[in-house]
């Protein structure tokens, strides 16, 4: 009996090593069928291939104009009249009479400067006279030689025609004064900004409005340091100065109103970057933007602000994408043997819709245009749409609701889904229906 005590515990201890040793040596199997083939995605595609691509340029600015004056008289009086066009906002040609002084003062400094003509001339004609006189007195008191120059009264000619030099130039400048009375308009514009009225006395140091130039106006356009190397700037070299200028073309939009548009280009570069922005600004010119040209909408305000469009370089051969089938700024999916394959990428330029493509896709690649979750490489798919044409029912495959199925649709994990009854089926299980109920009834 104590021996059975002795020997029961190493019985069990051996019984569960035996045991442990089986259940290691022969491990649970499960049985794991083949993943499905089946595809679970229907993908819109595009081909991939190479075609020219001309870069376009966002920017935006505000309108300035090409030139911009104080007006300011350069005679003093009081204002008469103004014209009709003398307002904020009005527009005035060239050599147009835009405001009028008092002339009376000035029509009296003419008389006085013509008087003062008359009386030169005198004096200038009695000395020629003596002049005369003085050479006829030489010769009949028979002198030989030529006489001097005091003899025959020079200086004092000289000193006659000096002053009708004199009392010219104080009628001519007395004239000016008149004319400037009248304050025409230097260049074709508009007003800005008047200061003055009738009635005001005004002076040389007087503003009397701000005015520009309408023949063209200009809008500072900023350039990103990566669009740099897309677009031809218009700039030379100070040894190249009569090198004809490449001048890109620009449009300008404005949303203020309507969407409204005006065509320029880009006339000149910056020679320096900006300090704040860092970036290289380039001027775009609008050709009379307030003439015959111009599209219905609101005109051009000076200090609007604009977006731009400039037209840059046409690459040939460029591979171009639209944003929406970029991931994360650096890969794609592509289509290979109907199964999504990711693809790394990398990008040379981009903008709000397209990207163009420096690396990672080759021509003839079917680049996946449809959005897509979280998706592995490697997924099965189905192409529903190639280059904005529907493709047929047959060649697109399930659809993933018919593919994953519930119940007795499981069946369609091995293509049994959608698989149409057999009629003489149906028959032969109603009749094993009655007669098994015949059977039960004797």
């Amino acid at each position: 009996m104590m021996f059975k005590k002795k020997i029961l515990p190493f019985v069990v201890l051996g019984g569960f090593i035996a045991l442990a040793m089986i259940v290691t040596n022969n491990p649970p199997e499960t049985k794991r069928g083949k993943p499905s083939m089946a595809p679970q995605l229907n993908v819109e595609v595009q081909t991939i291939s190479h075609q020219p691509f001309t870069v376009y340029i966002d920017s935006y600015g505000n309108v300035r104009p090409r030139t911009q004056s104080a007006l300011q008289p350069q005679v003093s009086g009081e204002i008469t009249s103004i014209s009709q066009n003398f307002r904020e906002g009005g527009f005035f040609e060239k050599g147009e009479v835009l405001v009028k002084l008092d002339d009376r003062d000035y029509v009296a400094e003419i008389d006085i400067a013509k008087a003062n003509l008359f009386s030169a001339k005198q004096a200038l004609a009695e000395e020629q006279a003596r002049v005369e006189q003085a050479k006829q007195d030489w010769e009949r008191l028979g002198n030989s030689g030529e006489p001097s120059d005091l003899v025959l009264r020079k200086p004092q000619l000289l000193a006659a025609e000096s002053s009708v030099f004199s009392a010219q130039a104080s009628l001519a400048k007395a004239e000016l004064a008149l004319e400037r009375t009248q304050i025409k308009a230097p260049y074709t514009g508009r007003v800005l900004a008047k200061s003055v009225d009738i009635g005001q006395y005004v002076s040389q140091s007087t503003q009397l409005a701000t005015v520009y130039a309408v023949d063209y106006v200009e809008v500072r356009l900023p350039i990103k340091n990566k669009d740099l190397p897309f677009i031809t700037l218009p700039e030379t070299t100070r040894v190249q100065r009569d090198k004809p200028l490449v001048e890109p073309e620009v449009s300008i939009y404005s949303k203020l109103v309507n969407t409204q548009s005006w065509q320029g280009k880009v006339v000149r570069t910056e020679g320096a970057f900006d300090d704040d922005s860092q970036q290289l600004f380039v001027v775009g010119q609008i050709d009379d933007p307030y003439g015959e040209q111009l599209n219905q909408g609101l005109p051009l305000k000076i200090g609007q602000y604009v977006s731009a469009k400039i037209t840059g370089k046409t690459l040939q051969n460029a591979i171009t994408i639209p944003n929406k089938a970029i991931y994360q700024g650096s890969y794609v999916f592509t289509v290979l043997d109907n199964k999504l394959l990711r693809q790394e990428i990398s990008l040379a330029w981009q903008n709000r819709e397209y990207a163009l493509v420096a690396d990672g896709l080759n021509a003839g690649d079917l680049l996946v245009l449809t959005p897509l979750g979280q998706v592995n490489s490697g997924t099965p798919i189905a192409i529903s749409n190639k280059d904005g044409k529907q493709m047929k029912a047959q060649q697109r495959g399930p659809r993933p609701d018919k593919i994953k199925g519930k119940g007795k649709g499981e069946k369609g994990k091995q293509g049994e889904v959608g698989k149409r009854p057999n009629r003489d089926g149906a028959k032969e299980d109603k009749r094993s229906v009655a007669n098994a109920s015949q059977g039960a009834n004797s």
